[in-house]
């Protein structure tokens, strides 16, 4: 078979695994919300609200904190085997949260499960970027980021389904981790780190990387030379202030929108829960559509984040000033134009950029990085910023503050996509090497 024919198989092959076994993390990671009820209504469980939020605080924060450390743990590991660790890791601390009993035992289960679940993203980066050209890696990683978006959606009918055929909470556990390691055995039979690995040629590393185009991320390299490149650009600390912005919005909708549905706009509560699945799925348009139309701006992704960040404001200056109770279907068209304008941008930021700018010798560094960043003030807006004001105020203090973050992340991508614009003019400037 001709080494081109070979690369295609092996490329689809590889976003396969990839797909199937991203979105199987969210198996693991959706369990605990969707046995939540039956664990609040079994009083053997000692969970309650409280200690249910506790479990989700105490989850998030584990999870940033991985992102950055197993980021750096992938340079030197290897993304297939981090992805396929983090997988069996997942699943085992689901599997003895459903065996264990005791409060302080299954904060510390749940917050494990997050943390070794945070191998997961930084993995996928580093083997993707090693696998496609950088002409078609924003692409990919559009596809690639549709695994989290229909993973949990999934994850949520799949385990759902299970509880409404009688499996207790505890069972819905074991089942989540069984589930996993299945899909983490197959991930292993298919995913190969590199081309290389099967006798195929590499591509190039981005050219716009921060370690230079010759820099093809083989031997490795102490940590300050790992990292120091990264810390060093501008443009590395704009697109994690970028994803600090974009994140709080993305958690916020997704964990609020139920509940504004039902609070701020009046519908029924048998109804919220299948309409704020409007976000999600909009969102898999936005990622789709963003990821096509930046491989055929060749990189200049500034020029797709500033129109779509200025809409996404645009859309939430709406939310902040209109009337939404008994008006349903503006509501909901206002949720659709958030989730169309901010989804591209946001998984620009810890994929496609975070290649471009780490290549082949950091990307899943500066994913982690990236993605630290952003969890950490998602999980200060969504949860504590969101729930006080929310419970004090209602919804419209909340939308205000979502509005002007989105303002002040919109400069932020003005200043990106200037710096951007300069590099792109200094390389047509620069006199060709015969």
């Amino acid at each position: 078979m001709p080494d081109d024919a070979r690369l295609r198989r092996w490329q689809g092959a590889t976003v396969a695994a990839l797909f199937a076994g991203y979105a199987g993390y969210y198996v693991c990671r959706t369990v605990l919300p969707v046995a939540s009820t039956g664990m609040m209504n079994d009083p053997d469980s000692g969970v309650d609200e409280v200690a249910y939020g506790r479990l989700l605080a105490a989850g998030i924060y584990l999870y940033a904190a991985g992102k950055l450390l197993n980021g750096v743990l992938t340079e030197y590991a290897g993304g297939r085997a981090m992805f396929v660790l983090g997988m069996v890791l997942s699943a085992g601390c689901v599997a003895a949260f459903g065996l264990t009993a005791g409060t302080t035992a299954m904060l510390v289960l749940w917050a494990a499960n997050r943390f070794v679940q945070s191998m997961g993203w930084g993995a996928l980066v580093r083997v993707a970027g090693r696998w496609f050209t950088p002409a078609r890696l924003a692409t990919v990683m559009a596809v690639l980021s549709l695994s989290y978006l229909f993973g949990a959606a999934a994850a949520q009918a799949y385990l759902g389904a299970l509880t409404k055929a009688g499996v207790g909470w505890r069972d819905l556990f074991l089942v989540a981790a069984g589930t996993l390691l299945v899909i983490a055995a197959g991930c292993a039979l298919v995913l190969r780190d590199t081309p290389r690995a099967v006798g195929l040629p590499e591509p190039p590393p981005p050219p716009r990387n921060v370690f230079g185009v010759g820099d093809d991320g083989r031997g490795r390299v102490s940590l300050r030379r790992l990292l120091g490149p990264l810390f060093a650009s501008p443009m590395f600390w704009l697109v994690c202030t970028m994803n600090m912005g974009l994140t709080a919005i993305r958690e916020t909708f997704n964990a609020w929108t139920p509940r504004y549905l039902e609070v701020g706009v009046g519908l029924h509560r048998d109804d919220v829960g299948l309409l704020a699945a409007l976000f999600p799925l909009c969102g898999a348009v936005a990622c789709l559509a963003a990821g096509w139309g930046a491989d055929r701006l060749r990189g200049r992704f500034g020029r797709l984040i500033v129109p779509l960040l200025a809409l996404t404001t645009a859309c939430l200056w709406a939310f902040a000033r209109a009337d939404l109770h008994g008006r349903a279907g503006l509501a909901l068209a206002l949720i659709a134009g958030v989730a169309l304008f901010v989804m591209g941008p946001y998984t620009f930021c810890s994929g496609v950029l975070a290649l471009n700018l780490g290549g082949q010798r950091a990307g899943a560094a500066a994913a982690g990085v990236i993605d630290a960043a952003g969890y950490l003030c998602g999980a200060v807006v969504t949860g504590e910023v969101a729930g006080r004001l929310v419970k004090a105020y209602g919804f419209g203090p909340l939308l205000d503050v979502l509005f002007w973050l989105s303002a002040a992340t919109l400069a932020v991508g003005v200043a990106y996509w200037v710096l951007e614009e300069r590099q792109a003019s200094r390389e047509r400037e620069r006199p060709e090497v015969p």
